[in-house]
């Protein structure tokens, strides 16, 4: 909001949620069926939704794009970060495609020539590239020197600055009334070529998605225009704007006004002064080599959208199911597809904290694939790629995070290192932590506690120390007491049950409906794994995966990792940052562990603090 709020700042649907996409339906509705049964042959009209749909996948592009170059760093424009408050601000990006379809369907509907036009008049386009240079341009610079006049600045232009680091969605991120006065401005060419008989489909589509462009080019964050160009065409300095010239306004807000053609900050001498230096080094910014990755992959079909580069506001929140994302089934398909075939490893964030800067690694690989014998080599082969590629680049510590340190896969990681003895690169799998993470949840006082899931790793070293401490650890399969028996090298406090009476169950991700009836109210469930197991129980507690809350330090951090809460992070990630920040130089993956203790005195004294589960979180 603007730090000031004035009248009609709001968009008048902002009540109805989620469900505002609705007053276009009426309209859509009458299009489609007066186009497709009646038979009326006016495509303009019919048009108008697609177009709709057109800047949503255009926004969208953008978005994706935008992100993905400022995480590798490569001619990034400003370092200052991005944070869940900016994600927040700018969710109902989407508020002005609703305004442009609302305008779009009633000048359809009430002026005489706005229905029925041809796909292309010559003299439409020119008029409105005409339009747009001349009155548009001239005006918008005018009007944006007086929304940074102090009494409108605050109550109403702020709220757009409030995103020093911008985003394409930024650029369309108003409030209602300042957002009516632009709409104005660019009503001038669509208004006069439909009255003046010259519109055609594509002027008045053409020009939306100039708009949309040029805007979405200016707020990403990212210079992208050549410099090769200018030297060709001189007076393009003067008639287009480059992503760093409009960066500038966001950061020293007195200069570069312009809409897209500087030519009249030149005129009235608004330009700043290092407009030339900032693109130059911009241009020559090269992709930036972090201190850590932490090498993850794609988990669910549906994941894609949850991810940063996905919808900002899907990822900024845990992940969860989402119904109407089942309407996009054909996007989906398609990028599985996609990632299956082309996929290779991407990167999806960086963050920075003290002196470190971290990225985190995908993997196009998906959960099913890693259960799929006949994709194990194909996955190996990517994450000893990502590996070798850390270490080309002289990454400090690459930590291995969900399935990705399968102990029937890799060994922990462990073949990585027989493979290439000679890795500069810290290889992490993050147990240690974890075991630490798991021991700080087990309920103070708890004397017995029943493990129920495979005795991997880190449920062998938790069962451990848990015995070592007195604390009995009951399993109830043979197999498990066996392994964990064999693991110990003798019995210690484990015992096998056949009751589950127990009120601390450690579990992993395969803990189903059946075994969760079976536990006594007030039951707490602490995962060891990965991934959480379902939640069946409204009268049990339910704990995260290992994890650690992340200190206010950690900077850029705007989504949310997997099913973890803002600001989360899970206990494998936080390791490899640990093992950086300590400048730990030792492996640890297969099945050594890295002192526990050690570790966990390390990472609260670097600021990551337990993450509690209160009782009203009981599902």
């Amino acid at each position: 909001m603007a730090s000031t709020p004035g009248i009609l700042t709001d968009y008048p649907w902002k009540p109805l949620g989620s469900f505002k996409h609705m007053i276009l339906a009426p309209w859509v509705i009458q299009n489609i069926y007066s186009y497709v049964v009646r038979g009326e042959n006016d495509l303009s009209s019919f048009l108008i939704f697609p177009f709709l749909l057109w800047r949503m996948i255009h926004n969208q592009f953008w978005i994706i794009l935008s992100r993905y170059r400022t995480a590798k760093g490569s001619n990034r424009i400003v370092d200052k970060c991005i944070e869940f408050d900016q994600v927040d601000r700018e969710r109902n990006w989407d508020d002005q495609i609703l305004v442009s379809g609302i305008l779009f369907y009633i000048v359809s509907a009430v002026i005489p020539g706005a229905t029925h036009l041809p796909m292309w008049r010559i003299d439409g386009v020119i008029l409105t590239m005409l339009l747009h240079a001349g009155p548009v341009e001239f005006l918008y610079y005018w009007l944006h020197q007086l929304l940074h006049h102090h009494y409108l600045y605050s109550r109403y232009h702020s709220h757009h600055h409030s995103s020093i680091v911008t985003e394409p969605i930024t650029s369309v991120v108003h409030p209602f009334v300042e957002l009516l006065s632009y709409v104005v401005l660019f009503a001038i060419p669509m208004l006069t070529t439909l009255f003046t008989g010259t519109a055609s489909i594509a002027s008045l589509y053409g020009y939306g998605t100039f708009i949309d462009f040029m805007n979405n080019m200016g707020h990403c964050n990212f210079e992208l225009i050549p410099n090769w160009l200018f030297p060709i065409f001189p007076p393009l300095k003067y008639l287009m704007y480059t992503p760093s010239f409009h960066s500038l306004h966001h950061t020293q807000f007195r200069a570069n006004y312009s809409l897209f053609m500087p030519i009249y900050d030149y005129i009235y001498g608004t330009v700043d002064k290092s407009s030339d230096t900032i693109y130059e080094c911009s241009l020559k910014r090269k992709e930036e080599f972090p201190d850590v990755v932490h090498l993850t992959h794609i988990t669910t079909p549906q994941s894609i959208y949850h991810l940063r580069l996905g919808f900002p506001y899907l990822a900024s929140g845990p992940e969860t199911y989402k119904w109407y994302l089942c309407l996009m089934w054909p996007v989906t398909l398609w990028t599985m597809m996609l990632t299956w075939i082309y996929g290779s490893t991407f990167v999806l964030e960086r963050l920075r904290f003290d002196k470190l800067t971290l990225q985190t690694w995908v993997i196009p690989k998906y959960n099913i694939q890693y259960f799929m014998h006949s994709q194990n080599q194909s996955i190996n082969r990517k994450i000893e790629e990502a590996i070798l590629e850390a270490d080309k680049k002289g990454i400090k510590v690459l930590s291995l995070g969900l399935l990705n340190q399968g102990k029937d896969l890799n060994r922990y990681g462990e073949l990585y290192v027989h493979r290439h003895p000679n890795l500069k690169t810290t290889l992490v799998d993050g147990s240690s932590l974890a075991v630490a993470v798991v021991l700080s949840s087990i309920p103070k006082g708890t004397t017995e506690v029943l493990l129920r899931g495979m005795p991997n790793k880190v449920a062998c070293a938790v069962a451990l120390a848990l015995c070592q401490k007195g604390i009995q650890v009951a399993t109830i399969l043979k197999e498990d007491y066996e392994k964990l028996k064999a693991s110990f090298g003798s019995e210690y406090n484990l015992v096998l049950s056949s009751n589950f009476s127990f009120k601390t169950w450690l579990v992993d991700d395969g803990l189903n409906e059946e075994e969760q009836k079976k536990a006594i109210k007030g039951t707490v469930f602490i995962p060891f794994s990965q991934f959480p197991p379902k939640k069946m129980r409204k009268d049990c507690f339910y704990h995260s995966t290992p994890a650690m809350v992340a200190p206010t330090s950690l900077e850029n951090v705007d989504s949310c990792e997997n099913w973890l809460p803002r600001r989360v992070m899970s206990a494998w990630r936080v390791a490899g940052i640990v093992h950086a920040l300590e400048g730990w130089n030792v492996h640890e993956c297969g099945y050594s562990m890295f002192n526990v203790d050690k570790v966990w005195q390390a990472t609260l004294q670097h600021g990551f603090k337990p993450l509690t589960i209160p009782a009203a979180t009981k599902n």
